[in-house]
């Protein structure tokens, strides 16, 4: 029995919908990609904080900095771990220090892939190794609870097992937790081996070359953020308002301050 045509455009229609996405043929153009449900795209607008307005995580910036240049030389170089207090600039140091060596005409390629595209990395750093362009790999903020299974992705890549990434491309990575993994004393739990179950949980953190905490800064530092903002946008603040400010809102760090310094532009009738 023949089939209607409007019924067969109908069922190629369903099934064009729950196909699964093709990759792209190549590599976007572009200083910065995402990295996205199976496709690699330029980053629209991608804009970077100037390194220099980074305030109070010199040592974290001097560390993240050199290790870029290093890959960007085609030298050798760390996968990183950014871990710390929220709002303290870690995902803000790797697209300053991409957006700085790119800028010093250094070849080096941002691509910021979401936790939730963890099992498709394997897919993308196949496309990536078509490429000799050193890349930094981006993962912001993750976290994993006891026993996910999505750890052993990032295990995987890190301990160059046969999905591990090329050797022009290396993983940033930012948590709030040191160890990305909760610890509690449930790992204590087990009467066979407890030891086990921490070096589990350890495990994931300790394959990053370099590990570098944030910390919530002081309030000097905190004003520096401030007054480092406020003079690139060419305004004057209140110390007592400003430290009010961060009172207020129970933090100080570098979004904070950046959150005072749009307060202060939107006052002057400034556009950022």
């Amino acid at each position: 029995m023949l089939m209607d045509q409007d019924l067969i455009l109908r069922i190629a229609a369903a099934l064009e919908r729950i196909a699964p996405p093709t990759l792209e043929k190549g590599i976007p153009d572009a200083p910065a990609c995402v990295w996205q449900q199976g496709r690699l795209s330029a980053a629209v607008g991608f804009r970077a904080t100037p390194l220099n307005l980074l305030f109070g995580i010199d040592l974290q910036k001097a560390a993240v900095l050199e290790n870029s240049r290093r890959l960007a030389a085609g030298a050798a170089a760390h996968d990183i771990l950014l871990w710390g207090a929220r709002g303290a600039g870690k995902s803000a140091l790797v697209k300053s220090v991409v957006a700085e060596i790119q800028a010093q005409g250094g070849a080096l390629r941002l691509v910021e892939a979401a936790c939730d595209d963890l099992a498709t990395l394997p897919t993308l750093f196949g496309l990536l190794a078509q490429s000799e362009m050193p890349t930094i790999v981006f993962i912001d903020d993750i976290g994993f609870e006891q026993g996910d299974p999505q750890m052993r992705h990032i295990r995987s890549v890190l301990d160059g097992g046969i999905s591990a990434r090329p050797p022009q491309v290396r993983l940033y990575v930012t948590a709030n937790r040191r160890h990305i993994v909760p610890r509690n004393l449930d790992e204590q739990a087990s009467a066979i081996n407890p030891r086990d179950a921490v070096d589990d949980n350890l495990a994931l953190a300790d394959r990053f070359g370099l590990s570098l905490g944030f910390h919530a800064c002081t309030q000097d530092v905190w004003l520096d953020m401030v007054a480092g903002y406020a003079r690139h946008l060419g305004l004057d603040f209140d110390r007592q308002e400003a430290l009010t400010w961060a009172t207020q809102r129970g933090a100080r760090s570098g979004r904070m301050a950046w959150h005072y310094a749009v307060e202060l532009a939107g006052r002057a009738g400034k556009t950022l």
